[in-house]
């Protein structure tokens, strides 16, 4: 339902739209001069007029104006830039219950908004993703809104009006007519695309699935944070196998998946299984002990002074010459030798002009993929709404979700390396998860995910929510439970130790307190207090996680666990960080980590059981590990 305008009609609007009926060159988004700010302080945009365009286009010679130069702008680029540099004040926090062998597995399930998410990432993974894969919500009317200010309290984050999308992600009506209908959406995009940059390997890649609303926006956007040298594709996906004949112009069947390198020279891009059509050229019908072959031509056009020789053939004794224009592409004795050896073919009944036989065994295994993706190598949308459906007996919890053969094919190419990190930061459905699970059954890789989601309400309506799915994350966990637990069955035999599981981690806010007070603010009643700067209600494994994000250790490493006088001693990664984040800590406990020699050992700031300890820590280390690099929180 509209609501009434309940003012008199904007006609400087109505002539902006004019004037864009006959110029759309001349239309620009742009803030008002001076800008203005709505009533959540963010910049408002419309649609304005570029007169000097407009100059242009209404004068027959060419208008002086300001210099000319190639740049792609919108507004708000330098506070999306600003933004993703911004450090926040967040953490992740460890989720067991929800978790899958939480203990033993390398996959991680984050649960937050990605901007947050990523930059919390950013240090312990700078460098080690080699290939990311993100299906950002499409610019169709309906843009996304993540709310990037993490200072804000949980019931404001929780109180944003919206519908959500297939995913689960915010949406909110946003129209050409508001005029932001592309910027909101590039400064949604813009930080979170410069800090998956920063986490790419150098030899990794990035696929990014999208539609013709915003490709020509996103190649530039792209150009810029990867660089154009660094393009490697725009493959064209055939979603959908048949035409809608209730389509308004055309029936549009495709979409798009940009590729991008880190550094594209270092790119080293996997082949696809070969096909069995492209196996059944191949034939043995002499029996030839090299097995199945098929034939090629022997001659090559051009005249060559020693191109031209006699060969005969060893069944009939009949001689061949190539014709004058041509000549053979081996030299006379290896040609020969290749005939002595059988590798030359004369036809059934050894008459027929000599070809060479090229066997199976010595093609390239496997083949270059190309750029148009047809529906019937890689699934469409019905394909992988069937997917999904099959693993909740037939329940239909997600609209759109992406075929598992589609993202197969992107980690065949852009995780060739079958011990590689993959992550997708707008998991949706998580068929990314479950993907990389299937690859690892098939070829006995080694591949591990990180999925990021933010928790978004189901509809209200939905069948999810009928269900019991709260939020989108939910739904997603329990199909990578359901996956893997199908993917093992299926594969108990050829992969036994296949990693189905995953550490469910979840971003709020820090664990520690502002427990740090200016002079003036202090009070007389807290001169004695013994101030805590940890939260209430967050445990060790909390502060754990937080210590692990600080100290840049993967958060997957190996956690082990050991009590010394009733004391949790934290051991990461072999010994790498060992960590006691109990109160009541004393000598006995500072002793036993000092004499493991951690590169790291880390403490609570108000853990120590008494002064004597706090004394003795640093003689201790001292003594048993002077190199460990020793941390309070």
């Amino acid at each position: 339902m509209d609501k009434c305008r309940m003012t008199s009609r904007d006609l400087v609007q109505d002539n902006i739209e004019a004037i864009g009926a006959l110029f759309p060159n001349c239309i620009k988004e742009a803030p008002d001069n001076p800008p203005a700010f709505d009533k959540d302080g963010k910049l408002i945009v419309h649609h304005l007029i570029d007169f000097d365009v407009l100059k242009q286009e209404l004068s027959r010679s060419v208008i002086e104006g300001r210099p000319e130069r190639y740049e792609f702008n919108w507004p708000g680029k330098r506070a999306a830039a600003l933004l993703a540099n911004m450090p926040i004040e967040a953490t992740l926090r460890p989720c067991r219950e929800e978790s899958v062998n939480f203990d033993t597995t390398e996959n991680l399930y984050i649960e937050g908004d990605n901007l947050d998410v990523l930059k919390l990432l950013c240090d312990n993974y700078r460098g080690k993703i080699k290939m990311i894969y993100i299906d950002p919500p499409y610019n169709t009317g309906n843009d996304f809104v993540y709310e990037d200010d993490f200072a804000q309290t949980g019931e404001e984050y929780k109180s944003i009006s919206g519908d959500y999308d297939d995913q689960g992600n915010r949406l909110v009506k946003h129209t050409t007519a508001s005029g932001r209908f592309h910027t909101s959406w590039l400064n949604m995009m813009y930080p979170r695309l410069k800090i998956a940059q920063r986490l790419l390997t150098d030899d990794g890649v990035i696929f990014i699935s999208i539609d013709d609303n915003e490709v020509t926006n996103l190649r530039r956007m792209c150009d810029e944070i990867f660089g154009e040298v660094n393009f490697v594709a725009q493959c064209v996906w055939q979603k959908i196998h048949s035409t809608k004949n209730d389509a308004h112009y055309l029936s549009e069947n495709h979409e798009y998946i940009l590729m991008y390198a880190r550094t594209k020279k270092s790119l080293s891009i996997g082949l696809l299984p070969r096909t069995e059509e492209m196996n059944n050229r191949y034939s043995n019908p002499d029996n030839d002990p090299r097995g199945p072959w098929q034939s090629g031509d022997l001659v090559a056009s051009g005249e060559r002074s020693t191109g031209h020789y006699v060969i005969t053939s060893p069944v009939t004794g009949k001689s061949f010459d190539v014709p004058q224009g041509k000549h053979w592409v081996y030299s006379e004795e290896n040609l020969k030798e290749l005939v002595s050896s059988g590798q030359i073919y004369f036809g059934v009944d050894g008459n027929a002009f000599p070809r060479k036989k090229r066997y199976l065994s010595e093609v390239q295994d496997g083949r270059k993929p190309n750029t148009l993706w047809l529906c019937e190598e890689v699934g469409h949308n019905q394909s992988a709404a069937r997917e999904v459906k099959a693993l909740f007996d037939d329940n239909k919890y997600f609209d759109f979700p992406k075929p598992v053969a589609l993202l197969s094919q992107m980690l065949r190419l852009g995780a060739n390396n079958t011990d590689s990190l993959i992550l997708d930061f707008f998991s949706g459905s998580a068929t990314t998860a479950h993907a990389v699970m299937q690859l690892n059954a098939e070829d006995g890789g080694h591949r591990n995910f990180i999925m990021v989601q933010v928790d978004e309400k189901s509809a209200e309506n939905s069948e999810a929510a009928k269900a019991g799915f709260k939020n989108i994350c939910e739904i997603g966990k329990e199909r990578i439970r359901r996956a893997g637990k199908k993917i093992a069955t299926e594969n108990a035999t050829t992969a036994p130790n296949l990693d189905i599981g995953f550490r469910v981690l979840k971003l709020d806010f820090s664990n520690m307190e502002d427990v740090y007070y200016r002079p003036e603010d202090l009070q007389q009643n807290m001169l004695g207090l013994q101030m805590d700067n940890v939260k209430i209600g967050r445990t060790s494994e909390d502060l754990l996680f937080q210590v692990m994000l600080e100290k840049d250790i993967p958060l997957s490493s190996k956690i082990e666990k050991e009590t010394v006088s009733d004391k949790t001693i934290f051991n990461v990664a072999d010994g790498y960080l060992l960590a006691c984040l109990d109160v009541g800590v004393t000598d006995e406990v500072v002793t036993a980590i000092a004499k493991k020699h951690p590169v790291h050992a880390v403490f609570r700031d108000k853990g120590m059981a008494t002064d004597s300890t706090a004394i003795n820590f640093e003689q201790i280390f001292s003594t048993y590990s002077p190199d460990t690099k020793r941390s309070i929180l």
